[in-house]
């Protein structure tokens, strides 16, 4: 089984500029990705996917690889992940060279460890996940969400406005940490939710 490690690091962050490689307790943050990766010993490739010339710089000093630097489609503001591990499978199907499984992990997930992709790594193979993405649980029902609208606000669920919160259903989102996918679904299915 092969399994290739895939930290996407596009050097146009809006929202932090430069977020990737800024200094998180004295290393860039990027770092901390790249080591947890190549601490699991699970992967025969761990690599960056970057546009970016100071972001491969940083990565190969922390023993990532950059094979390549993304093209345009993949560098800029409506690029997805998807489009970021398609284009990093297809360079190695060129060469080629097959995995079976891989890791997405984003390069600002610094409080997570080797441990935690190790123990969702064997989750993933135990109970054969096409894919396997941590979740956290929303700290309110977003049944009661509020939305703006003209300096105003109401609800998203009107019908919900009078539940008790303990009555409703227990929602959560992406962690924004990571994600294990195979392969052969990901390129099948164009897409990595499923």
């Amino acid at each position: 089984m092969r399994n290739i490690c895939i930290i996407p690091a596009r050097g146009g962050s809006k929202r932090i500029p430069r977020k990737n490689i800024k200094e998180f307790l004295g290393i860039p943050i990027i770092a901390y990705a790249i080591k947890n990766a190549l601490e699991t010993c699970l992967f025969d490739e761990v690599i960056v996917s970057t546009d970016d010339e100071e972001i491969k710089k940083i990565a190969l000093k922390h023993g990532a690889k950059v094979p390549f630097l993304r093209n345009n489609k993949t560098a800029n503001d409506f690029a997805t992940t998807f489009d970021v591990i398609e284009e990093t499978l297809n360079h190695y199907l060129n060469q080629n060279q097959y995995f079976d499984n891989i890791l997405c992990l984003y390069p600002c997930s610094a409080l997570i460890n080797s441990k935690i992709i190790i123990n969702a790594f064997n989750k993933f193979t135990a109970e054969n996940y096409t894919s396997l993405v941590p979740i956290v649980a929303f700290n309110f029902p977003i049944q009661r969400a509020f939305k703006i609208e003209d300096n105003k606000i109401s609800y998203f669920y009107p019908q919900f406005e009078i539940s008790r919160s303990q009555d409703l259903v227990k929602s959560y989102h992406d962690a924004g940490q990571f994600y294990w996918l195979k392969s052969v679904d990901v390129l099948s299915q164009k897409n990595y939710n499923k």
